[in-house]
């Protein structure tokens, strides 16, 4: 057995949802407006990160400070940490929670789009939502898909050019601006470009999930760092 049919429960109520709407809306518009949806009762989620990446911001210079005084003495330092994120009420991992809780809805829209359904007999613009971009054929399947891709591919050069300036900031500001930087962290921007890869993987359907909610992600964060706020340079999980 599979280890994802573990979410065939979830898969099972993401379709009926879906089904449902696809009786009043186009099959692909159901799909953009569940994603929506989810995302939205998600939003609280990010929002908290967001006000984690700011609290981490402000605190800094403390942390560079407790970094130089404890220097040598992980045990110390890491007390020393716990302490002042306690103090403020401020995490170090806020950031991580909306992309650790979008996995699980992930997976299932995943399965749901690579499993045999009825959902992927629907169309868009008349290509079938279960169609492969290998298996397309004619114009205006192609067209379909490419313009599904160029919308992803937008979205990731955005993503690109907002991790390349954090990772550029985060370095004007560090402490040790001698310490040469780790080629690992270079590449990290670059995994924006990661969701178009995946696109051409999976079905039509999952390409147009893929698009709405990078779209969102896109959105929400330039939403909530609005006010100047540093980003995190490491892509988040569309």
């Amino acid at each position: 057995m599979s280890v994802f049919a573990i979410l065939d429960p979830a898969v099972g109520l993401a379709h009926d949802v879906v089904a449902a709407l696809a009786q009043v809306v186009p099959t692909a518009l159901a799909i953009v407006l569940f994603t929506v949806c989810v995302r939205l009762a998600l939003h609280p989620l990010a929002r908290a990160a967001a006000r984690g990446e700011k609290a981490r911001a402000r605190l800094a210079p403390r942390i560079a400070e407790l970094n130089r005084k404890h220097k040598g003495r992980p045990e110390k330092l890491q007390a020393s940490l716990a302490e002042l994120y306690r103090e403020e009420k401020a995490s170090p991992f806020a950031g991580c929670l909306p992309m650790l809780v979008q996995i699980p809805f992930f997976s299932v829209m995943y399965r749901l789009f690579t499993t045999p359904n009825d959902l992927l007999g629907h169309t868009l613009f008349g290509a079938p939502l279960g169609l492969h971009v290998g298996s397309a054929h004619g114009a205006g399947e192609w067209a379909v898909f490419a313009v599904l891709y160029t919308g992803l591919a937008a979205l990731g050069y955005v993503n690109f050019r907002r991790a390349r300036r954090a990772q550029a900031k985060q370095a004007a500001q560090a402490t040790q601006p001698s310490q040469p930087a780790q080629p690992a962290l270079a590449l990290l921007p670059y995994l924006s470009f990661g969701t178009v890869l995946f696109a051409a993987l999976v079905p039509l359907a999952a390409a147009v999930y893929l698009l709405t909610t990078s779209t969102w992600t896109a959105a929400e964060r330039a939403w909530l760092h609005r006010d100047g706020a540093p980003e995190p340079a490491v892509p988040a999980l569309a």
